[in-house]
């Protein structure tokens, strides 16, 4: 077993989800790269000057953003640790002070109104898919990650109470949330069509396609691109987030809803979005 696939058994005995990991896979990979372009050798392991240089490249030479950086920077400090915990070096050469620091975003990151969401959704219901108009207003009106949503089973799904249980939350938490009638009625919808399907006997989960027992995130992903240009899966979550504390959620509530783990999170959707705020500065 060579170092690459050492880490991801490490990463998923550690119960990291598959994204995660793919985060962590890429950004290690792509260090790997820059210092064998750089040195003309194979890295074994981490060094502090190396580290170093490679945080100033990323800065000076591929002026990327400190949030991608720091990314970067997190998931090669995974690796070390990695490293470390399989005898291939002894010492920390990569520390908290080296994440750069970043001022705290002002604006709410929706960017989508509420007349976009409903016509996006309409769009949707008139292609009479009734599967993916049931995924749609599920992520519209629930707040749920695409990787919760369509990791869904049926038994954790509840429609008489409105209610379903995600076992899979960000950090491996449980929640429950709440499900509005407009979501039970287009499961309830979906649900005929599924029935109807070979594949539907075989699977636990509540999505699926016609020859898979789960959905795949990239058949998701190509809807939204095929129906809107600007509408993504984690532009709905920011938008139900918004769009709940206008209706008069608490921070709280929607931080339960959308499985924030700390509320300041949350307190983000409180403020103007980027183009109210750009409006406001133009009355100075």
């Amino acid at each position: 077993m060579n170092l690459i696939e050492g880490f991801i058994f490490y990463l998923q005995q550690e119960r990291k989800s598959i994204n995660t990991i793919k985060g962590y896979l890429l950004d290690v990979q792509q260090y790997r790269k820059w210092f064998e372009e750089s040195y003309g050798l194979e890295c074994s392991a981490l060094y502090r000057q190396n580290i170093l240089e490679y945080i100033s490249f990323l800065k000076n030479v591929k002026v990327q953003n400190a949030r991608t950086i720091n990314h970067k920077i997190s998931s090669l400090s995974k690796f070390n640790t990695f490293l470390i915990d399989q005898n291939v070096q002894e010492e920390k050469v990569i520390y908290k002070t080296d994440m750069l620091k970043v001022q705290k975003a002002y604006a709410s990151p929706t960017k989508v109104t509420e007349i976009e969401v409903k016509q996006f959704l309409q769009t949707i219901l008139e292609s009479k898919n009734k599967r993916n108009y049931a995924i749609v207003v599920l992520l519209a009106y629930s707040g749920l990650r695409i990787s919760e949503a369509l990791s869904i089973k049926l038994r954790d799904m509840n429609l008489q109470t409105g209610e379903c249980i995600i076992r899979n939350g960000k950090g491996e938490k449980q929640r429950i949330i709440l499900l509005n009638s407009r979501i039970t009625h287009a499961v309830r919808e979906y649900l005929k069509e599924r029935d109807c399907s070979v594949v539907a006997q075989e699977s636990p989960y509540l999505f699926i396609s016609k020859k898979r027992a789960i959905l795949d995130r990239t058949v998701v992903n190509r809807l939204f691109k095929t129906y809107s240009s600007t509408i993504t899966p984690h532009q709905l979550r920011h938008f139900f987030c918004t769009n709940a504390i206008e209706k008069g959620f608490s921070i709280h509530e929607v931080a339960n809803q959308a499985g924030h783990s700390n509320v300041n999170t949350t307190l983000l959707y409180t403020n103007p979005d980027q183009k109210k705020l750009k409006g406001k500065m133009e009355l100075l």
